[in-house]
């Protein structure tokens, strides 16, 4: 987006070798990148979507506990909700319409019609 030209692959590389980021997880971004130097999302690698897909569940029994018992975990929350909104064809801001619309009556688009729509919230 800047034209920094970082290489996320590279990225990944270097921070394995450092004293506290060593997880297995590198090695995967590591090779996402070897595979596409220009991978725009690490959901959209094979092998990372795969490894994603397999473990979802335990995800979000995982948050669904903490959620539940009160305890806060706001990376993996946040984690799943990601996950969630990637996957979906129309996603969550189609809802920031509705709200826009609600408190200043900016319209909204339909899937079932052509134009603007406004409703008396």
């Amino acid at each position: 987006e800047h034209g920094w030209g970082l290489r996320l692959g590279e990225l990944a590389r270097i921070w394995r070798g450092g004293c506290i980021i060593r997880a297995r997880l590198l090695d995967t971004i590591i090779a996402a990148y070897a595979r596409d130097p220009d991978l725009g999302s690490l959901l959209l690698d094979p092998a990372v979507s795969a490894a994603v897909k397999a473990n979802v569940g335990s995800l979000r029994s995982v948050v669904l506990r903490a959620v539940e018992s009160g305890v806060p975990v706001p990376a993996l929350t946040s984690a799943l909700q990601y996950f969630d909104a990637m996957r979906r064809g129309r996603g969550p801001a189609n809802i920031i319409q509705a709200q826009r619309d609600a408190f200043g009556a900016h319209t909204f688009k339909r899937t079932d019609a052509e134009g603007s729509f406004h409703a008396e919230w």
